[in-house]
């Protein structure tokens, strides 16, 4: 198959590589000419040569950038084109935008992405929301990025539905990330345990909090044992919050999920033990910038009202 890529930073490079490693061709674009391959949004659907099939366009673009892609990507694609946003959009707006791209016959589908830096080499989850026969024109691609095996991709349901499900998993990864976070801290506390890396790993097996994020924490700690490298600051990119908006819209209870997003909230104010754990995780799969402990422009870090 063939497809056009918008976006080709630290998810979307990887992803077009994934892709072409698959036998499709991927024509990508990005606002640095030196890894794009077509000077502008024109130029890739021009390039987009697939005789009688559907022109197809994921766009992989930060949130505040993917109205501007799509309206553009309106005016240049042909009715039965297909547009893909794999970036971490609201679900809620994903509605508005199918109907935009509806009223030139242009289809969409969202699809959640997980898999961070390390997508390229293990595969990446994806959570889609569309027509059930849009998306089985694009099972090919799909096929080509997720994990082999059986798991790593839903059909969730409608528009939004793959950014929903998205959103519930950036949410349960708050919460879990917050708990092996909160562990560190206790046992970096207490003077009885000698090695805290050495009883990170020797959960990794025969555990039952074994995961990959407990993989990916062990990581960090063999490169700093103590995390003393690391401020104790975690941003959040919003899709905490959403998933704790979503919950209070459905009356549904998410203490652990609400909790999570507002320790990340505190470790503006401080700086925390377990905020260097959910930072060196957050770098560990993400490759999210992290601060350094020694560097004063955070020495102070300002609170947010």
């Amino acid at each position: 198959m063939e497809l056009g890529l918008v976006g080709l930073g630290k998810m979307g490079g990887n992803m077009r590589q994934r892709i072409r490693n698959a036998g499709h061709t991927v024509i990508g674009l990005d606002h640095n000419q030196e890894i794009s391959d077509a000077k502008d949004t024109a130029d890739l659907i021009g390039k987009l040569t697939a005789g009688d099939q559907p022109k197809i366009v994921w766009v992989m673009v930060p949130v505040q950038a993917i109205d501007p892609v799509i309206t553009e990507l309106a005016d240049l694609l042909s009715p039965g084109d297909i547009v893909i946003d794999g970036g971490n959009s609201r679900w809620t707006d994903d509605t508005r935008r199918a109907a935009q791209l509806a009223e030139k016959g242009i289809q969409f589908v969202d699809c959640g992405v997980s898999g961070g830096v390390w997508g390229l080499e293990n595969g990446y989850a994806l959570m889609v929301g569309g027509e059930s026969e849009t998306i089985a024109t694009l099972m090919p691609i799909f096929e080509a990025l997720k994990p082999e095996g059986d798991f790593g991709f839903v059909h969730a349901g409608k528009v939004g539905a793959g950014h929903f499900t998205k959103m519930v998993h950036n949410g349960i990864e708050y919460a879990i990330m917050q708990a092996y976070a909160e562990g560190f801290e206790l046992l970096e506390a207490a003077d009885i345990v000698e090695s805290v890396p050495e009883a990170f790993d020797s959960w990794r097996e025969g555990t039952v909090i074994r995961s990959w994020l407990l993989d990916l924490m062990v990581n960090a700690l063999k490169e700093d044992t103590h995390l003393d490298k690391i401020r104790g600051y975690a941003d959040d990119s919003g899709e905490g919050r959403w998933t704790v908006e979503a919950a209070i819209d459905h009356a549904v209870p998410v203490p652990a999920i609400a909790a999570s997003l507002f320790a990340r909230f505190a470790s503006r104010q401080d700086d925390s033990p377990a905020m260097k754990a959910i930072a060196a995780m957050r770098n560990q799969f993400g490759g999210h910038a992290v601060k350094g402990a020694e560097d004063p422009s955070y020495a102070t870090p300002p609170i947010k009202h």
